[in-house]
């Protein structure tokens, strides 16, 4: 089977998403002290994500979706060493599989038709010294596995097109809401790549295993959409 697109689509959607990801600023927003509860799951769970945040080790996010890992990666990025360099997010499943490559990786110019007079660089490259942050890890194909691999395992990159590796200085954090051992035995990712990753685990809890926390989310919601709407809403209006 054989699936055409128009080059220049292709090219357009890429410098959309650049753009795109260029507007976030690559700055972390969030910290520790705005993750709202004080229940004992999710307690835990931060003081094990400060302790880890001083290392310069790879961290696994591990939580279902909505548990506020990327908050959680914002955080740890603040906390660590790293804090006052650029902090960039991605997330895996928004990118079209044919076009992260080039996005994560950059590329060399004249790598294919139409490419970037100068090539183009990478995140990995564009975020020296800080943090990247990949979120819905288990979404990655196989060949951007094996790429990540050589990051983790050597510190280095090759561009598409290029023939020679370079040097990057970057931390990853990593996230996922799948069972990457599940997938793991069905040869949907690679098990040398997920111990590399899973260096230090942080899992998150579900708020159903913190329901004490309820009323305190409710109160910082209320409050949020109060300033958005200009208005005051009180907690008997949300019940």
């Amino acid at each position: 089977i054989c699936i055409l697109r128009n080059v220049t689509e292709i090219y357009s959607q890429e410098r959309r998403l650049r753009k795109n990801i260029s507007s976030k600023g690559h700055v972390a927003l969030y910290i520790f002290e705005d993750l709202n509860g004080n229940s004992k799951p999710l307690l835990t769970a931060v003081a094990r994500a400060k302790k880890m945040a001083k290392s310069n080790r790879s961290i696994l996010i591990i939580g279902e979706s909505g548990t506020g890992k990327e908050l959680f990666a914002h955080a740890i990025h603040n906390e660590s060493t790293r804090k006052i360099k650029k902090f960039v997010s991605i997330n895996c499943t928004a990118i079209p599989k044919d076009l992260l490559e080039s996005i994560l990786f950059g590329y060399k110019e004249g790598a294919f038709t139409g490419a970037k007079s100068g090539g183009q660089t990478g995140v990995f490259e564009h975020c020296k010294g800080g943090t990247v942050f990949l979120d819905e890890i288990g979404e990655l194909s196989m060949t951007l596995q094996a790429k990540l691999l050589r990051v983790l395992q050597e510190g280095v990159i090759r561009k598409i097109g290029g023939t020679k590796e370079e040097k990057v200085d970057v931390r990853i954090i990593a996230a996922t809401n799948r069972n990457l051992e599940e997938m793991i035995k069905k040869g949907e990712f690679r098990e040398d790549l997920y111990y590399r990753l899973n260096v230090i685990p942080v899992f998150i809890p579900p708020l159903r295993d913190r329901i004490e926390d309820i009323p305190s989310l409710v109160t910082f919601f209320i409050d949020k959409l109060n300033k958005k709407l200009n208005k005051m809403i009180s907690g008997s209006d949300a019940e």
